[in-house]
């Protein structure tokens, strides 16, 4: 019964195809929150799949409702050893977007987990199924090895962040006690690079807009309205590109932060992002002047168009369109409020002419921005642990690129969050053939199971001596 005998169990849960069994069991239910009819499939994965595997590990489960009708349910399992034990709460999501059959590779299918070399595709693979089922494994190979944890262990899984979590802060406001806890340790995203382990520790923020230009009704015959009547999709055009410049730069400086703090800078010397194989190569000239490639994607703000449309790009006919819209992202750090950006991108169109482009939010409700401090005595531990376990030091973000709902965790149960994902930039994530490296899998096994092991063995930091329980 040593640390290195269940970090040796772990490795040979995946050697021996027992991970693999239990991931295509789980990518297998379509558990697609963006879609209403599967809705059905969100219960079955959480009371059929999730609470059985938590049960035969002693935890007390509920499945219970989301605070936000029509969303998916909320698990939270239990396992409560001694109330002076150190309690840590970890996170996943059971639900995936849309499985978009028609648009995977000849050969693969969204809901049939299916290797190939060190590849396993299917749809939830690397966002989330694969994650948070890495996380359980190596609960239940620390009691096998152990007979016990030697600390306290609650595990949230919900089924609505594909649709931006609704109702997960309500619901951790509602359940604040039963929810507390010393730390979260949790999986989601991708690793600095595929190789190198990462540990962050907050998100950017995110706020989707629809930028609208609306002129009438139909279109007309350019032939005989060209040059007559204002075309929308280059007023619109004109709108954006007085926001953002050809190069990525943003040009409405209040949507950007102050600066970057001093120990994001220093953390971020050694996190270089590095695309594998198959990855596109970083544009070097994108972007905000002045900032390494790290800075710009973990410490600074973005505004990208994700979709431009304007008259029938399918099928384009000879008329001048009545109606142009754009939907645009604005990325954020900590330091920025989402409530000012709208008031912000108003009065810099008006100011410039534009005041018939209308702004209004894509979605009900923003991500918010989080960021631990890459010095914070649990950031230390887990750091330490990994190292110990296979032999380099992680990279640490302050926060990575992309969004969370990790203010449910850091705000409202005001607790320190340690990330370590078991994925990679290019994983597919949200797209078709999305696929889980087996080589990550296998040490996040490894990973997760040395920071479990070494709850109940370490001097923990100090914050800890509050029992969250």
């Amino acid at each position: 019964m040593t640390r290195e005998s269940a970090i040796s169990r772990a490795t040979r849960h995946f050697d021996e195809g027992q991970f693999i069994e239990d991931l295509a069991r789980r990518v297998a239910i379509r558990t697609e929150s963006q879609v209403p009819e599967s809705r059905p499939y969100l219960d079955v994965y959480l009371r059929q799949e999730i609470a059985p595997a938590f049960e035969r590990m002693g935890f007390k489960v509920n499945v219970l409702p989301n605070p936000v009708e029509g969303v998916g349910p909320i698990l939270l399992a239990e396992r409560i050893e001694d109330p002076d034990l150190p309690t840590v709460l970890c996170y996943g999501h059971g639900d995936v977007i849309r499985g978009l059959e028609d648009q995977w590779r000849e050969g693969l299918s969204p809901w049939t987990l299916k290797g190939e070399g060190d590849r396993y595709y299917g749809r939830g693979s690397a966002d989330n199924k694969a994650q948070h089922s890495i996380n359980m494994a190596a609960l239940a190979t620390v009691i096998a090895e152990r007979g016990r944890l030697g600390f306290n262990a609650k595990f949230m899984l919900e089924t609505g962040e594909e649709l931006s979590s609704p109702g997960l802060r309500a619901f951790c406001e509602q359940h604040r006690e039963r929810l507390k806890a010393d730390v979260l340790i949790a999986s989601d995203g991708p690793r600095l690079a595929a190789k190198r382990p990462t540990l962050y520790l907050g998100s950017r923020g995110v706020l989707n807009l629809n930028f609208t230009v609306d002129l009438r009704e139909g279109a007309h015959h350019s032939g005989n309205w060209g040059g007559l009547l204002a075309n929308p999709g280059v007023i619109l055009a004109h709108a954006l590109a007085s926001i953002v410049s050809r190069e990525g730069k943003v040009l409405v400086r209040e949507l950007l932060p102050d600066s970057i703090p001093e120990n994001v800078r220093a953390a971020l010397v050694d996190c270089m992002p590095q695309p594998e194989e198959g990855e596109p190569a970083i544009d070097d000239w994108w972007g905000e002047p002045g900032l390494t490639p790290a800075q710009k994607v973990f410490a600074w703000n973005t505004f990208e168009i994700l979709a431009f449309r304007t008259g029938n790009p399918d099928n384009p006919v000879n008329a001048i369109p009545g109606k142009a819209g754009a939907t645009c992202q604005i990325r954020f750090v900590v330091g920025s409020d989402p409530n000012t950006f709208i008031p912000i991108l108003r009065r810099h169109l008006d100011s410039h002419g534009f005041g018939m482009v209308q702004i209004a939010m894509a979605r009900k409700s923003f991500m918010r921005a989080t960021r631990l401090d890459p010095h914070h005595p649990w950031v230390r531990w887990a750091a330490e642990s990994i190292r110990r376990t296979i032999g380099v030091m992680p990279a640490v973000l302050p926060n990575v690129g992309g969004s969370l709902p990790n203010d449910c965790f850091s705000e409202v149960l005001g607790m320190p969050t340690i990330w370590v994902p078991h994925s990679y930039a290019g994983c597919s994530q949200h797209a078709p053939n999305e696929h889980v490296l087996a080589p990550i899998v296998r040490e996040g096994l490894q990973i997760m199971t040395g920071l479990f092991w070494d709850l109940a063995e370490d001097r923990l930091p100090a914050d800890s001596a509050t029992r969250g329980t």
